[in-house]
């Protein structure tokens, strides 16, 4: 009823790089989010961690019955000597994307918090349709 949707790793290095240590080579976790999912019997309460990143770049859509949050994350630091030289300067930007099935998920009711770096959805199951009973007359 509600998955996430695979994700796939890719990987650009060649067979040569394998006999260097493997975590010098890791990009960094730019991919995705961790994220808690717990089912509280009329709702699904999914938290996301999005440390460090602002408000006003979180996304959340919901298309084809999928909900997929979107963030990105910029930083910039800049270390200067009295003469103003740059004794370090960095840079660094992330883009994250994670999609979710929401097809048993009453999509018009979620509600959306952010506090302290933890974005928290709030899903309201749809109630399960019971097969309806009928009784046909004969003719």
């Amino acid at each position: 009823m509600f998955e996430l949707t695979p994700f796939v790793k890719r990987s650009g290095f060649s067979p040569f790089f394998r006999e260097f240590d493997e975590d010098f080579f890791k990009f960094p976790q730019a991919a995705g989010f961790k994220t808690d999912i717990k089912d509280l019997g009329n709702e699904i309460r999914l938290e996301a961690d999005l440390p460090g990143v602002k408000k006003e770049n979180i996304k959340i859509d919901i298309e084809n019955k999928f909900l997929t949050i979107s963030a990105e994350r910029k930083e910039e630091k800049e270390e200067k000597d009295e003469k103003g030289n740059f004794l370090r300067r960095e840079r660094s930007y992330g883009s994250f994307s994670r999609s979710f099935d929401v097809s048993g998920i009453k999509t018009e009711d979620i509600t959306a918090k952010y506090v302290d770096g933890v974005l928290t959805l709030n899903l309201p199951k749809k109630d399960k349709e019971l097969p309806e009973k009928r009784t046909l007359s004969i003719e």
